[in-house]
């Protein structure tokens, strides 16, 4: 183990002062960049069709933004092209429209399904209706008119499962292509003030050699708080926001079939009964801010699977983000620096219910369900637990106050309490951000929590005689109750040269989230990152960053864990290639046994090198540990990850993927397997799709093949058909049908949702 890995390393060199200011406001190639400009709004002359013509008289006399300039590569220079954005309203919409001057010929676009256009060009806003850097609507179109909308939180973080209602319509000219975008004002979250000053910038994205952005309020990479540099939208008055009664009926229907007989390929599918089922949900934005959310029985099931993931090798939980539309609203709230909060914890509910209110500066959300099902994950020192509870009760609370630019404070309470055989689970805190100094940032939060253990084993009696915490505790559920704790802190500063990041993590053996996804306890962690950044005004990089990490892990009772330390190299480079390179030093101690001196490399590397065709890959070699022998030992890994898009016509995308991951152990075999993915997609309209999805998971021997067709109105009206089919190879290892891959199940199923605004 190299000696430099047990300190923390002085950074390789300081920042020149002259490297870390704010660029000449005034670009040398003549362009003029806008600071936090203001942009005064004012009605619509008229009426306005959207169409993605802007002949309409409600254009006339519109606000007009123009003045646009890079963000990257060349911050704040003068765009190739030129972009205007219009801005207008009327009692019911929000009204914003484009024109984007480009060569038509160089256009990139295709008919994608709703939020899948980010590799297109794009064109759109952000906007922060209430102007404390808390969060914003992010809301763009292609030049297909395919919709994308996102929800961006303070800290940059981006959630591409949010989703309001509002409409859209681009038009390709010979000058380049516009769109017009009509945003409801009962879609939007606001003040309830008699005039409105929100904080907005306007985003255009033009994927060439490089993947070029354009501001209209200019950006400075020296700038931590990206919020606060966005320009101000004023004038629009005498709107209301909410004030509309929302219900969402759904009737879902299945029909499923599996083997007879599980170890007999010959015995055939048995047809289950048809199933059909109806949820109802309800949603009332009030003008007053407060937003009310209530379902019965809804239908949580996905229409596509979570990518599959290699665990042969992990001994913790893994996880999948969540995708349901009920759970979105306020969804920015729950989050904190541990996760206490993970929704696809409230797995079934037969019932739920949700409360979202802002007053001023101050946030509180409430969600509470009754589940028939119930996830458990349990968090060890190197391991976690994963079953499946009965029915239990859900209550999560959260208050959170912004202050300042881009700073805040807040606090968190869930309880999970199981309705038979007892057993419940609390865990709350506080956490906050402080901004200071413009660079720089304090981010803190302290945890608790208090379990009470069910009377007997259940899902857990798997764990037969594993203990924590030195022994005093046993794995599995036999009534036991007890208190943890947990705390984070971290010095962070971000700017266009010189970044750097200082955490400190700690867990008690004793602490759980049952309400969250906190996988691990019985750590102490202390992390330091480093990173320099260059822009170098060369045709050739786009942007050169060297980093380095430091990690280093001990237990609660002050014995040393794992360790690393991995400087990186990344490049930015034409034809928007990133690639990224680095080795890595570590030691661990698994189960008793020091493992030192471990060495690895990564090499990541992904481009565009033609409109139609992405593509990339992931791999890592070196020392691994082959964790799940009876005695671990040191093993040579390989891991291979390769990826791509194809794009054959504007309306088919296909997105093929393959993991592949080796261990072995002094020449050993202790797994070589592999999953193959493929995901086909055909748009015959914005609105009605057809796709298949493919997978092979050589490690089970099994393939599933998911066809579907979907008609969407919005993000909430739809139609959708499909199936679910799985096959399992049966080899001489069962003794029937050597080399025979079977069908073991299929399920067909349908859904038709339909949302009612009155």
């Amino acid at each position: 183990m190299p000696r430099f890995l047990y300190a923390i390393p002085i950074f390789l060199a300081l920042a020149p002062p002259a490297m870390a200011q704010t660029p000449d406001r005034d670009a040398p190639n003549g362009a003029t960049p806008q600071i936090q400009p203001t942009l005064e709004v004012s009605r619509a002359a008229g009426a306005i069709e959207v169409d993605g013509d802007l002949s309409d008289p409600g254009w006339q006399g519109a606000a007009r933004a123009t003045g646009f300039v890079e963000y990257f590569p060349n911050e704040m220079a003068r765009p190739p092209v030129e972009t205007e954005a219009l801005v207008t309203y009327d009692d019911e919409y929000f009204y914003l429209a484009f024109i984007a001057h480009d060569d038509p010929a160089t256009i990139r676009t295709s008919l994608r399904d709703r939020d899948q256009a980010y590799s297109d060009d794009f064109i759109g806003i952000m906007l922060d209706t209430y102007g404390d850097a808390a969060w914003a609507y992010e809301l763009y179109v292609n030049p297909s008119g395919v919709q994308m909308d996102l929800r961006m939180t303070g800290d940059g973080n981006e959630d591409d499962g949010f989703d309001i209602v509002w409409d859209a319509e681009s038009k390709i000219t010979e000058r380049g292509w516009q769109v017009e975008m009509a945003i409801p004002f009962k879609s939007l979250r606001f003040p309830g003030t008699p005039a409105q000053t929100w904080r907005a910038n306007f985003w255009r994205t033009r994927p060439r050699e490089s993947r070029a952005q354009h501001t209209w309020a200019a950006l400075s990479r020296d700038e931590e708080c990206f919020f606060c540099q966005w320009g101000t939208l004023t004038g629009i008055e005498g709107v209301r926001p909410g004030g509309s009664l929302e219900l969402l009926p759904a009737v879902v229907a299945s029909q499923s079939s599996s083997l007879e007989d599980p170890d007999d390929p010959d015995s055939g599918l048995g047809d289950h009964d048809f199933d059909g089922e109806a949820s109802l949900t309800a949603r009332y934005a009030h003008p007053s801010g407060i937003t009310l959310e209530g379902t019965v029985n809804p239908d949580f099931s996905q229409v596509e699977s979570d990518v599959a993931q290699i665990d042969v090798n992990t001994t913790f939980a893994l996880f999948f983000p969540e995708r349901r539309p009920f759970f979105q609203e306020g969804s920015e709230l729950f989050d904190s620096y541990f996760t206490l909060v993970y929704t696809r914890q409230i797995n079934d509910p037969l019932v739920a219910a949700k409360a979202v209110t802002r007053r001023g500066r101050t946030s509180f959300a409430y969600l509470g369900a009754y589940d028939e099902t119930s996830p458990i994950i349990l968090p060890f020192q190197e391991r976690s637990f994963v079953g499946v509870g009965e029915k239990s009760f859900s209550n999560i609370a959260r208050v959170r106050r912004t202050y300042g630019a881009n700073s805040y404070v807040g606090a968190l309470l869930t309880d999970r309490r199981f309705e038979e055989g007892g057993g419940a689970g609390s865990a709350y805190g506080v956490d906050g951000m402080h901004r200071f100094l413009d660079n720089y940032r304090f981010e803190y939060q302290l945890v608790g929590s208090h379990t009470v253990e069910a009377d007997e084993a259940g899902a857990t009696s798997s764990l037969g005689d594993f203990t924590f915490n030195d022994g005093e505790h046993t794995g599995v559920f036999d009534g036991e109750s007890f208190s943890g704790y947990g705390g984070y802190a971290s010095v962070e500063r971000s700017a266009r040269f010189w970044s750097f990041d200082f955490d400190y993590w700690n867990l008690s053996p004793t602490f759980r989230a049952d309400g969250g996804f906190e996988t691990r306890n019985d750590v102490q962690r202390a992390v330091m990152f480093q990173e320099v950044s260059w822009y170098p005004e060369s045709s050739l990089v786009n942007q050169f960053i060297a980093d380095i990490r430091v990690s280093r892990d001990w237990t609660h009772d002050g014995g040393r864990k794992e360790g690393y330390i991995n400087p990186t190299i990344e490049l930015s480079l034409p034809m928007q290639a990133f690639f990224e390179v680095g080795p890595i030093w570590s030691y661990e101690r698994f189960r008793g046994i020091d493992f030192d001196d471990q060495f690895s490399w990564f090499l990541f590397f992904r481009a565009t090198p033609v409109e139609r065709i992405t593509a990339g890959f992931y791999f890592e070699g070196g020392d691994e540990i082959a964790r799940n022998l009876e005695t671990p030992a040191l093993g040579e890994s390989t891991y291979l990850e390769v990826f791509g898009t194809l794009k054959p016509h504007d309306q088919l995308i296909i997105e093929p993927s393959v993991f592949w991951s080796k261990l072995e152990v002094d020449g050993e075999e202790i797994f070589d397997g592999y999953i193959f993915r493929a995901r086909t997609s055909f748009n015959m309209t914005r609105r009605l799709f057809a796709r298949v999805v493919l997978q092979y998971d050589d490690f089970d021997d099994a393939l599933s093949l998911e066809p579907l067709v979907t008609y969407r109105i919005n993000p909430y009206t739809l139609f959708y058909v499909g199936s679910t089919n799985a096959f399992q190879r049966f080899d001489a290892v069962t003794g029937v049908r050597e080399d025979q891959m079977v069908q073991t199940s299929r399920q067909f199923f349908a859904k038709l949702q339909y949302l009612f605004q009155p």
